[in-house]
């Protein structure tokens, strides 16, 4: 209870900031947040749920699990031998350093202008995060116990299993913890380029039609879902890492 109170405290706060500051707005680009909260109810039910809503969520999700699945098995290849992460390392560094959105216009004329193009946006900014995250978490797997393993004949899917990627979990959960907002700016970014639904989609739609209000309330949705989609994500992390968290935490009293 005490948790969902932090969590929940700051942003409480700053939508009543808003509310209260804006009240008075007479501008049409900054409306107040009482008009943007009536065109939320207006806008986002009904038929634009399924119409927008859902194809840019199913689209994150695929391109999501795509960079996740890449990201750590690759991670873990790079991460395992040296010579493979010399030979790699100046390669990945490269693209590292390209910014996903540049990519939109080079993926569109390989995968044209449909939902493969868009979650390709999405794997190739998220895989990054994942991938080197992986590599060093692979990289910090403590060297007794690799050795121990190895005295025990423990190894392939064993060994794999329970000592590689379980040491390496808590940086492969920072960086599949990072892709995830990358995502959903990239999701928005691939709908505004070429698209006939999704998020993206529809707040370009209104800001050429002047709807100022509805498309203050797309951006509003926005924040909405990350918000929800970073909270599942720390539910399934402190689940998945229960382990780590307990040892951090008999460490600490010890």
């Amino acid at each position: 209870m005490r948790q969902a109170f932090f969590v929940l405290a700051l942003p409480a706060l700053l939508v009543a900031g808003w509310w209260i500051a804006s009240d008075s707005s007479t501008s049409v680009y900054a409306p107040p947040l009482r008009t943007v909260v009536g065109a939320f109810g207006e806008v986002w039910t009904g038929g634009r749920l399924v119409d927008d809503v859902l194809p840019s969520l199913l689209r994150l999700t695929a391109g999501y699990a795509l960079a996740a699945v890449a990201g750590v098995a690759l991670g873990v290849v790079i991460g395992s031998y040296r010579r493979v992460r010399a030979a790699t390392e100046p390669v990945l560094e490269f693209l590292r350093a390209v910014p996903p959105p540049v990519l939109v216009p080079v993926i569109m004329l390989f995968a044209g202008i449909g939902d493969t193009m868009k979650i390709v946006v999405i794997a190739t900014g998220c895989v990054w995060p994942v991938l080197l995250n992986t590599v060093e978490g692979v990289r910090a797997v403590d060297p007794v116990l690799a050795e121990t393993a190895r005295s025990y004949g423990i190894g392939g899917t064993a060994r794999l299993r329970h000592l590689v990627l379980r040491s390496a979990s808590p940086q492969i959960f920072a960086g599949l913890r990072q892709a995830l907002s990358i995502g959903i700016i990239l999701m928005v970014i691939s709908e505004m380029f070429a698209a006939g639904n999704g998020l993206g989609f529809a707040i370009v739609q209104f800001q050429r039609g002047f709807a100022i209000p509805e498309m203050w309330s797309g951006i509003l949705l926005l924040g909405v879902l990350g918000f929800l989609l970073s909270v599942l994500f720390r539910a399934a992390e402190r689940r998945a890492l229960g382990w780590y968290h307990g040892l951090r935490r008999a460490r600490r009293s010890s």
